[in-house]
């Protein structure tokens, strides 16, 4: 069965219409251009280009393939983070805030429905990631060219890429986390084949092989103090770093916290500005380390109080200095 048909079954198949990417529609804009190029080189006998091209940097296509597609990129990824923080909201609430979440509507059940609804949402993220990555190797293609892997890159950088979506990273720590619990009817149904916590020379990873050669591997090692994330945060262009790490980095402390970052601030990876304000705190990959690195854990915990003590009363002592006017 080819994708495409395989694609439309799959987002017919929902109980409710969801975001998608337009594949039929977006293949078909491809189609047009290719056969009114094709009939113009006839018309004007043009021999230069492949008549099963057409040209690099084409108007028909760049006008109306790349903004529909955008759009939808957009769509799926909103929905996807929405309802994924949704979700691990409600698995991490506990006592009077789970009654609460529950009330307003939030996802509920039990470990099981909970797996099963985790396994939804990251299908619904990969065969759109599929999607993505397909219409655009064919929109290279058709047009010999590398603007469709350029627009890829492009979409990272908007933070619209959703496998650089700091939301599977936590959904993938959330299955695993789920899987080593107990669970009551004795059943541990697998989230997704493959997915697991590598180490790597004592450099921890989360790897997940993914249907369709599709595969996601982040790396868990802060490229600030060079040890494994402790108290894990992703910044909007996707990187992961130690919560104290990147309030240091933002020039921040950790009581005013990433949210008090001045717009200029730039990642330390990549250099991006305004990175800081939507940051993530990864709470799900927090406690799957403290699981799986128990003894580096405990001595993490124990240096960071130290420097918390420390920011929190510099931080107080300076607040009352301003108070009193000295």
């Amino acid at each position: 069965m080819k994708f495409c048909k395989k694609y439309q079954e799959y987002m017919q198949g929902q109980g409710k219409k969801l975001p998608g990417v337009g594949f039929k529609k977006l293949k078909k804009i491809l189609k047009k251009c290719r056969r009114d190029f094709q009939s113009g080189n006839d018309i004007n006998n043009h021999a230069v280009h492949d008549p099963r091209t057409c040209p690099d940097h084409c108007p028909v296509c760049d006008g109306s393939f790349f903004p529909s597609l955008l759009n939808e990129m957009s769509a799926v990824v909103g929905f996807f983070n929405q309802k994924a923080q949704k979700l691990l909201e409600y698995h991490l609430a506990s006592g009077f805030r789970k009654y609460m979440l529950v009330f307003k509507g939030k996802p509920r059940g039990n470990h099981v429905a909970l797996i099963q609804e985790g396994k939804d949402l990251v299908t619904y993220a990969l065969i759109n990631a599929i999607a993505i990555r397909k219409i655009l190797k064919k929109y290279d293609k058709i047009h010999y060219s590398k603007q469709g892997q350029a627009f890829k890159s492009q979409a990272q950088s908007m933070h619209i890429g959703i496998l650089q979506s700091p939301w599977l990273c936590e959904l993938m720590a959330f299955h695993i986390n789920l899987r080593q619990s107990k669970i009551k009817s004795g059943k541990r149904p697998a989230l997704f084949e493959g997915c697991s916590l590598t180490m790597n020379d004592e450099k921890p990873s989360l790897t997940c092989e993914l249907f369709d050669s599709v595969k996601v591997d982040i790396d868990l090692t802060c490229s600030i103090c060079l040890d494994t994330v402790f108290d894990p945060v992703a910044l909007t262009c996707g990187h992961i770093f130690c919560y104290l790490c990147a309030c240091s980095a933002a020039s921040v402390t950790i009581v005013d916290g990433l949210k008090a970052a001045e717009p200029k601030e730039k990642c330390p990876l990549c250099r991006e500005a305004k990175v800081y304000q939507g940051s993530v705190h990864l709470e799900e990959l927090s406690i799957l380390l403290s699981r799986s690195c128990r003894e580096y854990w405990e001595q993490r915990i124990q240096t960071e109080k130290v420097e918390r003590v420390r920011q929190a009363k510099q931080h107080w002592e300076s607040q009352c200095r301003a108070f009193m006017g000295v």
